[in-house]
Order: C-alpha cells, then structure tokens, then sequence
C-alpha cells in the first residue's frame, strides 16, 4: 500500500509536465510527421516524395553542408576553451566575479550583437579601419569565421558556468587524497577530476550542440534571409521555406533533422555515460 501510494504521487508529480510535454510537442511533431507524407494543400498522401524532393534539393543539401561545418568547428572549440577557462577560474578566489563578466553575452540582445558585427566586419568598419583594407568580411568566405566567433562569445559564459559547477562538484577529500599520495597538477586533473565530470560534459555537449542550431539569428540580422554561401544554414533554409509557404518540404525536412537529432543524443549518451 505505502509502495502504491508513493508511485501514485511520483504519477501525479509528473503529470502536468507530460501532459505539457505531449501538448506541445509530441502532438505537434506528429502533426508535422503526418504532413511529410501528404500534400500542403490538398492533403493527399505522397509517400517519400516530399522527401525525395528534400534530399534532391540543391539548397538542402548546401545548409546540410554548412550547418555540419559549423557544428564540426564551433563546437569543438567551445568545449575546449570553455574548459580551458573553467580550469583556470576554479583556483581563483575572484571565480564568482568572473562568472558575472561571461555571462554578460547571453544578457545582450541579438539585435545589439548583429550591430556591432557589421560595424566591426563591414566594408567599412573597424576591422577594416585596423588592416587598412575594404573588404565586407560578410560577403566572403570570412563570414563563416565571423559566426563561429559570434556563436562562441555568445555561448561561452554558460559553457564555463556548467564546467565549473561539474568540476566544484568532485569530492574535495578525494582531492586532497589524490595530492597526499603525490599526484601533481597534469595528473590530478587527467585522473581524478576530469574523470568525474563526465555528466556534466554531456550535459554541456548536448547544450552547446542544439544551440548551434540558433545561430541563425545573427546572422539573419547580418546578412539577411540569403547570406554569403559558406554561412547558409539549415535555419535559414527553413525560415526560407516557411516564407514561400513550402510546408511539405518543410515537414519532412523537419523529420529528418529530428531523427538525426535524436540518434546522436543517444550515442553520445551511450558513450559518456557508460558504466566503465
């Protein structure tokens, strides 16, 4: 009965969370998947055409291109210079000052960033001023350069908030023991504490991999709904289709891109959160 009891209210605790879950999302999406199989207007069921005709899309295959590169790159480097940052905080008795100082990025309104890029990266902008040069860094191959930096200064506040929560986190006794027993610097953090923020790595890696995803908005507001190519990304080629009103494609595009959300999640879980 107790047992009972217990489970009845860990269901009624959740509850209202799956309830909004399934309202606003899992009803919606498969909505979304039941128009990939059918013509915007008519409705009439197609099969894999509306899919056929994504994957033969030459702009779809561009933003795919481009959103992977950017994914390949930016993330990487979050990653590594977030840690690199949080290392070097984490013995700094300044540490809760410096938090405040990253996160004032995520303060800043996109708009106001969107601003200062194209007054530092335009034909006549600061940079240009500094190098002596007139080039518009957003209408070449630069461009791409110019996101990866907006995405990182944008994204690495929280990044070094979360890995010095994981890194406070290890056991001080357990530090104090490894440094007892001899261990130095290099050694105390490839073995000791690194080792035990493997949750928190995920949970930033899967953070910072979605928000790669939203990058769009800078550059939107830069560059417009059709920028230079290297920076032509699958958000935009959706909010391209959602302008022309190309819901089939859009849907099935959708669909793909949710499956392979999904299957790296799962792999990536898989390999970080395994039992060792």
């Amino acid at each position: 009965m107790r047992k009972r009891k217990e489970w009845r209210s860990f269901a009624l605790f959740l509850l209202p969370g799956f309830a909004g879950v399934c309202a606003l999302v899992l009803v919606p999406f498969a909505d979304v998947t039941r128009r990939s199989f059918v013509t915007a207007v008519t409705e009439q069921y197609v099969g894999l055409s509306n899919y056929r005709r994504v994957f033969a899309n030459e702009a779809f295959r561009l933003a795919v291109k481009n959103t992977v590169r950017f994914t390949a790159v930016s993330l990487p480097l979050l990653l590594a210079l977030g840690l690199l940052l949080a290392m070097l905080l984490s013995g700094l008795k300044e540490a809760q000052l410096w938090k405040s100082v990253f996160l004032l990025p995520m303060a800043m309104p996109a708009a106001t960033a969107a601003i200062v890029w194209r007054m530092a990266f335009a034909k006549g902008g600061f940079l240009n001023l500094v190098l002596g040069t007139s080039i518009d860094f957003m209408e070449t191959g630069w461009s791409f350069w110019v996101l990866v930096f907006s995405y990182v200064w944008k994204n690495l506040g929280y990044t070094v908030i979360l890995w010095l929560a994981g890194i406070h986190a290890v056991p001080a006794d357990t530090v104090e023991a490894a440094r007892a027993d001899g261990a130095g610097t290099v050694r105390l953090w490839r073995s000791i504490i690194l080792p035990q923020t493997r949750g928190s790595f995920f949970t930033i890696a899967v953070l910072s991999f979605l928000n790669t995803f939203k990058a769009f908005r800078e550059a939107y507001l830069v560059a417009g709904p059709y920028p230079q190519e290297s920076i032509y990304l699958l958000s935009h080629l959706f909010n391209n289709w959602f302008a022309s009103l190309d819901v089939d494609k859009m849907a099935a595009a959708a669909v793909c891109m949710a499956g392979v959300l999904l299957l790296f999640i799962l792999l990536f879980s898989a390999l970080c959160l395994r039992e060792d």
